[in-house]
């Protein structure tokens, strides 16, 4: 039995680059899936702010994603997706920081959540939250399409890194929205980017293992603490 456990909701991008990680990896683990423990003390001590992913390997017990990606490549056997060489380990990190602070927000919290989270449970969206976050959607994806523009196959260069399982799920939600399949297609780079990481035998391995899309419950809750202001 496997002594790696991912802790998380199925839905959570950030859970999914971390599954990724762990497969691209050929790391052995178990998922627990938090979605009936997100509010309850048993989920807060894995995660003193109530969020997802945390890893248990052993009695090690870790939370957010840098540091459990990080972790993990450090740590098991195998080739590493952390580039030795130290200008493309740091361009790998401020890809992941692009995600974090540019991708995510915009992508996620702004237009997946209004556009297909709430939605599914009833919630109407707003579009006041979609439309002020577009522009910052664009600029992200220019951003990224310049970066790809050399014909590089992934984010860093010709092997993937840890970057490109960081951007991966929050582009996959993305596309999912009306706004996605709108703007997605005037980025051609980006969706034979996509479509490599697609067919990567790691993505194909994970994706297989993914339960049906099932709407978030515990993101009733989102409404009241953790939305944008309109």
């Amino acid at each position: 039995m496997s002594n790696v456990t991912l802790f998380g909701f199925p839905r959570s991008t950030f859970v999914k680059v971390v599954g990724l990680i762990l497969t691209a990896r050929n790391v052995d683990y178990r998922f627990h899936d938090t979605e009936n423990e997100m509010y309850l003390p048993i989920h807060r001590e894995r995660h003193p702010f109530g969020r997802v992913p945390a890893l248990k390997h052993g009695d090690f017990m870790l939370y957010e994603t840098n540091a459990i990606a990080a972790y993990v490549d450090d740590v098991f056997p195998g080739p590493k997706l952390t580039p030795q060489d130290p200008r493309e380990r740091a361009r790998m990190n401020q890809w992941i920081g692009n995600l974090n602070w540019y991708f995510y927000p915009e992508m996620i919290y702004h237009v997946s959540h209004e556009r297909l989270v709430y939605p599914e449970l009833g919630i109407p969206g707003n579009d006041a939250i979609v439309q002020r976050a577009m522009p910052n959607v664009v600029r992200a994806l220019e951003v990224m399409e310049k970066e790809l523009s050399d014909n590089r196959p992934f984010l860093i260069g010709d092997a993937v890194t840890m970057a490109d399982y960081f951007l991966l799920p929050t582009l996959f939600a993305f596309a999912l929205t009306p706004e996605g399949k709108q703007t997605l297609p005037k980025f051609p780079l980006i969706v034979a980017w996509d479509n490599r990481m697609d067919e990567l035998p790691s993505v194909v391995l994970f994706n297989a293992k993914q339960p049906p899309r099932a709407p978030i419950q515990h993101a009733r809750e989102w409404v009241h603490h953790h939305r944008p202001a309109a």
